[in-house]
């Protein structure tokens, strides 16, 4: 079934291709759209089946040799990913068209959003199915380019300003990244992974923390890592609410996918993880602290999403089994809620006509739908029992009890304070905007409560019940995301089925 490999990206591009030569039919765009997105959901979940009974499977892009040319390389790990974004992308794509974005509206040409999308959605499974790392660059690369387009769609003086700065961080990022390439095919003379799996354990120790180290920083940057996480805040709230709702729940993940793939199969064991602790652990408490004067929802929202970055942090740290499948878990979890209270949030501005707290008041009256939509995965972010945000927590901190060791319980204390203090800061949102009464200023005006568009709010709930669903499955979930750490920690059934290819 190795034919199903490459189609998670083939699908975006030929999509995005089509719906370019459709920018007068933007009925077409939209079907195009539609059905591509949800090709590459069926391919994902196939695959996913398929690596889960017979292991990882690897294409050989154009039958060329193996270590000189392009390797795509599915194991549980990247296939339960692709499931994972596929069905967020589909979902934010149909609200985004319940929004107006493809019917030709002011805020979004419609002749560029459709293809951009696509081209951001290829970019992404090109990321999580490289097998090397100069075609993990190149992933990287197709998604920026696309969300450089996307993030400034409208054209407006804020958009403008957030998106040049999440340009020049972004390109700072990639050269970090390409420079870590040169450095490594120097020291090693292959980037397939594979390859480098072995190669990598000869070289002295000093040059591979040196690689290590580079890696991490261009991956940080890439995964908003305090202190590399500045740009977050200022560059995702300003761009339109479907826009934003992929970038907090997808992009930020394409760069922890990489640490841990880097981290696991490239240098296992490494003297990194206890930098990789302390990083959690100021990731968790200077994001979580951030969020917490924030005054609009969207701001607050992103500095959670920083804040929660850490969480996953701490799992790859860790290095064990338990550590690194509770991390997988939980970027299964937070891609999903992240992803849907920012779709929630959109709703919100539409309904109040704005998303300053001080201007906000008495939305679980006007809709009691929307207090819903916005209070179910808010008490999951938060890790109330029994959602999926508990459960990913539970399974953190218990590895890090397993470990044990002065730091280790560290950040067991800060996962739990960061927990509460994330509770506080989403019931504060909760009380000022929803519970007390509706304000009405000279400044924000009446909140008048204009309809929500059904397909908005069909693919929130969608994404709701999504969330919900992973406390259902928790237990399968775990088991996947254990086997996953499993080959991740071990490195053989990744490297023997790429050798299977002709790798030495």
């Amino acid at each position: 079934m190795t034919a199903l490999v490459p189609l998670p990206v083939v699908i975006p591009l030929l999509g995005a291709a089509v719906t370019l030569m459709l920018t007068r039919f933007p009925q077409a765009q939209r079907l195009v759209s539609l059905a591509a997105l949800t090709g590459v959901l069926g391919v994902s979940a196939a695959l996913l089946v398929v690596v889960c009974d017979d292991g990882p499977q690897v294409v050989a892009v154009g039958a060329w040799p193996v270590p000189i040319g392009i390797v795509l390389v599915a194991d549980q790990f990247s296939a339960l990913m692709l499931v994972v974004s596929a069905a967020v992308t589909l979902c934010v794509l149909v609200y985004s068209i319940g929004q107006g974005m493809a019917d030709g509206g002011e805020d979004t040409p419609l002749s560029i959003y459709h293809p951009s999308y696509l081209v951001l959605t290829a970019g992404v499974t090109t990321a999580f199915l490289s097998g090397d790392l100069f075609n993990l660059y190149v992933g990287f690369e197709i998604l920026l380019v696309a969300s450089y387009v996307l993030i400034t769609v409208g054209g407006t003086e804020d958009r403008i300003r957030a998106g040049t700065t999440y340009v020049v961080v972004s390109l700072l990022s990639s050269l970090l990244f390409l420079t870590a390439i040169g450095l490594i095919y120097a020291a090693a003379g292959t980037l397939n992974m594979a390859q480098l799996a072995g190669r990598l354990d000869a070289l002295p120790d000093g040059v591979r923390l040196m690689l290590n180290c580079v890696l991490l920083l261009a991956f940080g940057i890439k995964a908003a890592v305090f202190p590399l996480s500045a740009w977050l805040p200022d560059s995702y709230p300003t761009a339109l609410a479907p826009v934003t709702a992929v970038f907090a729940g997808l992009l930020t993940k394409v760069g922890l996918y990489a640490i841990i793939r880097v981290e696991t199969l490239l240098f296992p064991g490494g003297p990194t993880r206890d930098l990789l602790l302390v990083l959690a652990m100021l990731t968790m408490l200077v994001g979580i602290l951030g969020a917490i004067p924030q005054t609009d929802v969207k701001r607050l929202l992103s500095f959670t999403l920083v804040s929660h970055i850490g969480y996953m942090l701490f799992g790859i740290g860790l290095s064990n089994e338990l550590g690194v499948s509770s991390a997988i878990f939980y970027v299964v979890h937070h891609i999903t809620i992240q992803t849907t209270l920012f779709l929630v949030v959109g709703l919100m501005e539409r309904y109040g006509g704005t998303t300053a707290l001080d201007r906000l008041g008495g939305l679980a009256a006007l809709s009691p739908l929307l207090a819903v939509l916005f209070f179910v995965p808010a008490m999951n972010l938060a890790g109330i029992p029994p959602f999926s945000g508990f459960l990913g927590k539970l399974g953190l901190i218990e590895a890090g009890a397993a470990a044990g060791g002065g730091l280790r319980w560290a950040l067991v204390a800060a996962a739990l304070a960061t927990s509460l203090l994330t509770l506080y800061a989403v019931a504060r949102v909760w009380n000022l905007a929803f519970w007390r009464r509706p304000v009405r200023t000279a400044a924000s005006g009446p909140i008048e409560g204009a309809a929500l568009p059904r397909l908005m709010v069909g693919a929130t709930v969608a994404l709701l019940v999504l969330g919900v669903a992973l406390t259902g499955i928790a237990g399968p979930l775990f088991d996947l995301t254990g086997d996953a750490a499993a080959d991740l920690l071990e490195r053989a059934p990744y490297v023997d089925a790429v050798r299977g290819e002709g790798v030495r």
